[in-house]
């Protein structure tokens, strides 16, 4: 097993990753049991998984199933999830288990957040996304009609469990979405890591197992020291980990946040026009912003506005980045790269360059 601490003080938790480890979380989860049943919150996709899980804890527990997909991070959703944990009886002490992917993490997080002023959970992701980025860090939202994330707060989980196994039953597009979070560890700041993905990516996606465990402990111990030096993105350190998502979130909410486009299809699209906008700007080489596009074709990830199915205009995107979280002072900042491993925040970018960037670009 690999052990990854997040150095959070009195917050601090361990991520643990091992083949075959769902099999045997009951382990792991018994010192959180304290004697009282679990409740597990999950998706109907994950029902193989759900049943694996019950069968290891050895406690009594109660699951909540949740419709799949995007549109489960909703003030429905939410106001029905917490509603039922209430039913329940769940207490500030009890520990909620996520079992699923960002969408579930997500909700449950934010859910166990504001329930009797803040509960504990647990993730147990099951897609790549989740397991090397969103189930890290203590990032939790729903999505509005504004945007993508606009409602949540910061609430760490207790224990993030990893069986990189259970990526054998996920779809091929769902498991290349989740590399783009992969890759992007490389883009930010980690050239080697971005040349082990060129040379690697396509054996982590076919179900190499010794490379899947290195993506996934790299990437998890990537995150987990930017989110132990900047937890709450007040220094600026981690909102390098926002690479690609100031575009990605634009292009997400112009397809409704809908299965039409991927969160991860949406990073990745949204990484190559950072690049591409940051060679355009004179900012990196452009056989830099070249050679991302070309390893995201490589592996069947959209590298732009036309292959993510996007038409619409510049003015129209850039209306969605003005919902932007990030939003501050009426300044909009953007993940700008002056090569590969070489990002860094630009608090300067004007929008209606951006603008006339996208409107510049092949559809």
């Amino acid at each position: 097993m690999t052990i990854v601490p997040v150095a959070l003080g009195t917050r601090s938790y361990d991520i643990r990753i091992e083949a075959g480890l769902l099999a045997r979380a009951g382990e792991a989860l018994a010192p959180f049991a304290k004697g009282r049943r679990f409740v597990i919150v999950t998706d109907e996709n994950v029902r193989g998984h759900l049943a694996t899980l019950q069968a290891s804890l050895g406690v009594p527990s109660e699951a909540i199933v949740l419709p799949p997909g995007e549109s489960t991070k909703s003030w429905r959703q939410l106001e029905a999830l917490t509603d039922r944990l209430l039913e329940l009886g769940i207490e500030r002490s009890d520990h909620v288990i996520a079992l699923g992917g960002g969408v579930i993490g997500d909700l449950v997080g934010f859910a166990t957040s504001i329930v009797k002023r803040g509960c504990n959970f647990i993730q147990v992701p099951t897609t790549l996304l989740a397991q090397v980025d969103s189930s890290v860090g203590g990032k939790t939202a729903i999505n509005s009609a504004a945007g993508k994330n606009l409602i949540g707060a910061f609430h760490q989980p207790a224990l993030v469990l990893i069986d990189p196994a259970v990526l054998d039953t996920l779809p091929q597009r769902e498991q290349r979405a989740g590399y783009a979070e992969v890759v992007k560890y490389g883009l930010i700041d980690d050239f080697a890591f971005f040349e082990w993905c060129e040379a690697n990516a396509a054996a982590l996606l076919a179900g190499d197992a010794q490379a899947r465990a290195h993506a996934i402990a790299h990437s998890v111990g990537a995150k987990a020291r930017i989110v132990a030096e900047d937890e709450r993105e007040t220094t600026g350190k981690r909102a390098l980990l926002n690479l690609g998502h100031t575009f990605g979130h634009a292009l997400e909410a112009e397809t409704g946040f809908s299965s039409t486009l991927l969160h991860g299809e949406g990073v990745a699209a949204g990484m190559a026009l950072a690049f591409g906008y940051s060679a355009h700007k004179g900012l990196c080489p452009r056989q830099d912003a070249e050679r991302v596009s070309a390893h995201l074709r490589a592996i069947g990830l959209p590298d732009g506005l036309k292959a993510a199915g996007i038409t619409a205009s510049g003015a129209r995107l850039v209306e969605h980045m003005l919902h932007d979280k990030k939003m501050a002072g009426g300044t909009l900042p953007f993940l700008l790269a002056r090569g590969i491993g070489q990002t860094y925040l630009d608090k300067t970018v004007d929008l209606a360059e951006v603008e006339a960037f996208l409107d510049a670009q092949e559809r």
